[in-house]
């Protein structure tokens, strides 16, 4: 009788205070013939995914199309999707593009590439939510205006896929699609969207010649839990990766800070992680992008400088990371670059479970990377344009012991929530203020109450302390807590809003940060039970 060894099912249970978990929203094939695991499906079956008046059809359930699904490892992910099943081209017998040896050839989707980088890189838990299948790479060129008018309305529809253009409904999670679903997980804390790039670049075509790159030499790199690498696709290193060029980054800018305004408005305790895309050959645009990355970038409106009052894709709810990445994670890409979100995310993963999500993450060497486009140059020196772009941007670089991640960094304009330890720190005090919530939602809203929201605030705020993620010499000095009349009006009385008044001061933050909070009646909870909804609004 055969002797099978199966790994044991870990609990589906997550504490919701976790700030590790990153959720990955793309395009990826569905692996046919798996089904999902018993505790899969005992966490959809919570959620109210299978029964009861949320229940999703069948055909979606078997596709996973618009499902989140819960992975701890890429071998689980792997089980559940064809990360390698993208098509080159559309056909082989494209006139476009003659078959020319590419055939019925396929290659990673960016998705997958960004999971392994996820794990790769330390992170222990992901949330999946396929929007689809990924485009092929090549694209055909059209032939008529209608062709064109035809692809231009596909890839809005991806897009589209992705960051629905409607107003979101959070009555109705059947309804959902894309970002919308963070609407129903609480465990998510980083937010990865790694087709956003390609999806407003400029059409790849099968080059003539091979296109200069990047050796990738052998190393050692860490362990990931025994989790197998598919074997480099050498020919793919003819087919450049996604660039675009000065007006499709704008546009891809807004699309980034469509990101910002979602969570904005409704998770503001969950960091966008983004990739600033490659630019396209050309004269002038991307000649000031290498002599001065930073100054390019605010002119051309991607970022906004210090003292800006609007948003885009500025805002402390936001990590941009540059440069694109050849790990062993990328091998079956184009040019066999990995847009950097998934190795950020799991490098911020690994630091939250090791040393606190309040701790900046800069230094932390990645020695699975290999080389890198555009090549970076670490350097200190004041006035230094990589030096000037780390201020802004999370920046990977080999510096004198290997490559590392050499600053943590959120996009605000605004000094006090450039450090993204700090942004980081404030979404957790959220998250768990959205637990503590829960406990003095149905009390009478008078001075007991008020009392008792003060002491599990300051409890809760004193363990920040405690473990060095707020400044101060004692806790009178890191944080201060009111809940008074004077954080209250009458017509917050009068609807049952208890509102608290946190003044904190997060560790190396330049000004101490204000978050109001406000507890609201349960019939204005709009769907998510009474709990603290954060009013923080410096913190877009």
């Amino acid at each position: 009788m055969p002797l099978v060894f199966a790994p044991a099912e870990l609990p589906a249970a997550v504490a919701p205070e976790r700030t590790d978990v990153a959720c990955f929203i793309g395009f990826v094939h569905r692996r046919s013939g798996t089904a999902l695991s018993a505790a899969q499906t005992q966490a959809l079956r919570d959620a109210g995914w299978l029964d009861g008046p949320w229940a999703l059809p069948p055909d979606r359930l078997a596709t996973l199309a618009q499902v989140p699904i819960a992975v701890d490892s890429y071998s689980e992910f792997d089980r559940l999707f064809d990360g390698a099943a993208r098509p080159l081209v559309a056909s082989p017998a494209s006139p476009a593009h003659p078959a020319g040896g590419t055939g019925e050839r396929r290659c990673g989707a960016v998705l997958a590439a960004a999971v392994r980088s996820f794990f790769l890189a330390g992170g222990r838990r992901a949330l999946i939510v396929r929007v689809g299948n990924p485009a092929p790479v090549l694209a055909a060129l059209p032939r008529n205006a209608a062709e064109r008018d035809a692809q231009a309305a596909e890839r809005q529809d991806r897009l589209d896929a992705l960051l629905p253009r409607r107003p979101v409904d959070r009555f109705n999670p059947p309804g959902w699609c894309g970002i919308e679903h963070l609407l129903g997980l609480d465990q998510a804390a980083l937010l990865c969207l790694p087709d956003l790039p390609e999806l407003h670049a400029l059409p790849t075509q099968l080059p003539a010649a091979v296109p200069p790159l990047l050796a990738a030499p052998e190393v050692f790199v860490a362990c990931s839990s025994g989790d197998l690498v598919p074997g480099p696709d050498q020919s793919l290193r003819r087919i450049a990766a996604p660039r675009l060029d000065l007006a499709a980054l704008q546009a891809w800018a807004l699309a980034v800070g469509r990101v910002r305004d979602f969570l904005a408005r409704h998770r503001r305790d969950v960091i966008a992680l983004a990739a600033l895309p490659l630019v396209a050959d050309g004269p002038g645009w991307p000649q000031r992008l290498h002599d001065d990355p930073l100054a390019a970038l605010l002119q051309a409106g991607v970022l906004l400088p210090p003292g800006s009052d609007a948003a885009g894709s500025s805002s402390a709810l936001l990590q941009l990371a540059t440069p694109w990445l050849v790990t062993p994670a990328s091998q079956d890409l184009p040019q066999a670059l990995v847009p950097p979100d998934g190795t950020l995310a799991g490098t911020l993963a690994a630091q939250a479970l090791g040393r606190g999500t309040f701790r900046s993450a800069a230094g932390t060497a990645r020695p699975e990377l290999l080389q890198a486009l555009p090549v970076p140059v670490a350097s200190q020196a004041v006035g230094h344009p990589w030096a000037r772009l780390a201020e802004r941007l999370c920046v990977f670089a080999p510096g004198p012991d290997g490559w590392a991640l050499q600053s943590d960094v959120t996009t605000s304009p605004a000094a006090a929530w450039r450090g993204g330890q700090a942004s980081r720190l404030v979404a957790a005090v959220l998250r768990a203020a959205r637990g503590m919530g829960l406990g003095l939602a149905f009390g009478a809203n008078g001075p007991a109450l008020w009392r008792q929201a003060e002491r599990s605030m300051a409890l809760l705020l004193q363990g920040f302390w405690q473990a060095g993620g707020l400044d101060g010499a004692s806790a009178d000095e890191a944080f201060e807590v009111r809940c008074d009349r004077s954080t209250m009006d009458q017509a917050d009385l009068d609807a049952g809003r208890l509102v608290l008044t946190v003044v904190l001061q997060p560790a190396a933050a330049v000004d101490r940060i204000t978050v109001s909070f406000a507890l609201l009646a349960s019939t204005q909870a709009e769907g998510q039970g009474a709990g603290l909804q954060a009013l923080a609004e410096a913190m877009a």
